[in-house]
């Protein structure tokens, strides 16, 4: 039996050396990303099935007399998962605070040593479940807040990679790429209104008083047709294209809201089919969190500059342009003394996977408040307006990046 064990111990060790050999600093990255990705795997996984192995410990099975429900037992799988990998990326994302080029020993430690960061994750994650259950509900509302404010960075980032996809192609001052900006915006205004008038057929039932979801569908119409409105307004320095993606954006949260309402109430049309719902919720889930996660992280600090270190290229690019060949020269020379400057912000980047571990915790829980089913994801009242007012909040936001030049004239937005 020790033999069997000393088998199984090197062949692990063996396995985490070679993966770890393998990640280099192009690919760092990504491997945080896959890291994060198994995360969910595991919560789901111990969500399902973990059950039975909670109750036999008494510091979580601590009811006395009552018995804790199934769902109990799940938030607590997926809260404890989640807080482990929200301690993991809090920590990096602390120790990265202010590397500025390369040369920092800490650099090395955001690329390397993986070996040693899949050990201290699995420890992060199989120490939570020896907290008392007090330290999870603490954590279980605060989580409600960072999951909140990693959508608020969703949209801001999303609103930046807009604006920035316009401006490149804008910059072509090319006539093929006018027209494929008109192309892509008509386009994607055909799929919002499209895609709106589907969901009055799938959560409008005929015979039913479904007014709240009327209204939700509606003021998403409003919303798309003011984001022109406002875009293509003389007085505004606005483009088409960005009004256009964040109305198909904001017609998909209407849909996530609208299919997170509860499977028993009438006006949901796809109740009918709450089982495929169930999977196909969990998949499109986890896997929009990973993508957007990923996005979210590869941009970190290349595109706003309160997201980039000092002195990464972005800050620094345009006075390197302004200078001559003898400074270039003397950069070179200098480069192995002062080290290149980091392309990103680390801190940054680890902060946005603590954030996504919280709001992945809130999605597997249905936001810890959904008195549906154990069984289903996401499904609540809570994750309804949750995503409404994350729409809100995109439409507002869009519309202040529009308005603000107007409104204050002395000031420069970037």
């Amino acid at each position: 039996m020790s033999c069997l064990a000393s088998c199984c111990a090197s062949l692990t060790c063996g396995l985490c050396s070679s993966v770890a050999s393998g990640i280099s600093k192009k690919s760092a990255r990504l491997a945080y990303c896959g890291l994060f990705g198994l995360s969910l795997i595991v919560s789901w996984i111990l969500r399902e099935v973990g059950t039975p192995l909670l109750e036999k410990f008494p510091w979580i099975n601590t009811s006395d007399g009552d018995t804790h429900t199934k769902e109990w037992y799940q938030i607590q799988a997926v809260l404890r998962v989640s807080l482990g990998n929200f301690l993991f990326f809090g920590i990096l994302s602390l120790i990265m605070i202010g590397i500025k080029d390369q040369n920092d020993k800490r650099d090395s430690w955001h690329h390397g040593g993986w070996c040693a960061k899949m050990i201290i994750w699995a420890l992060l994650v199989v120490l939570m479940f020896f907290l008392p259950n007090v330290v999870i509900s603490i954590y279980e509302t605060i989580s409600k807040f960072g999951a909140g404010l990693f959508l608020l960075v969703q949209v801001i980032i999303l609103l930046d990679g807009v604006h920035t996809w316009n401006d490149a192609w804008v910059a072509k001052d090319e006539q093929k790429w006018y027209v494929a900006l008109l192309a892509i915006s008509v386009g994607c205004y055909l799929a919002a209104f499209t895609f709106s008038g589907i969901l009055f057929i799938w959560f409008n039932p005929s015979g039913h008083d479904c007014g709240l979801n009327v209204f939700f569908i509606v003021m998403t119409m409003i919303l798309a047709f003011v984001f022109a409105v406002i875009a293509l307004n003389p007085s505004v320095n606005g483009s088409l294209l960005p009004a256009s993606v964040i109305s198909v954006y904001c017609a998909y949260v209407c849909y996530t809201a609208l299919s997170s309402e509860p499977h028993d109430y009438v006006c949901n049309g796809l109740h009918n089919k709450s089982k495929a719902v169930t999977i196909s919720t969990l998949v499109l889930g986890m896997l929009t969190t990973v993508l957007s996660v990923l996005y979210s992280a590869l941009r970190a600090g290349s595109s706003t500059t309160f997201l980039s270190p000092p002195s990464s290229p972005k800050s620094a690019g345009k006075k390197l342009l302004l200078e001559g060949e003898d400074v270039e020269e003397g950069t070179e020379n200098k480069k192995d003394i002062e080290g290149r400057p980091v392309s990103y912000s680390y801190s940054f980047f680890h902060l946005i996977f603590a954030l996504a571990s919280m709001y992945s915790a809130m999605l597997l829980s249905g936001w810890t408040s959904s008195s549906e089913s154990s069984d289903l994801i996401d499904v609540g009242w809570t994750s309804v307006w949750v995503r409404i007012c994350s729409q809100w909040v995109t439409a507002g936001l869009y519309i202040w990046t529009l308005v603000a030049p107007l409104l204050f004239p002395d000031r420069e937005f970037f």
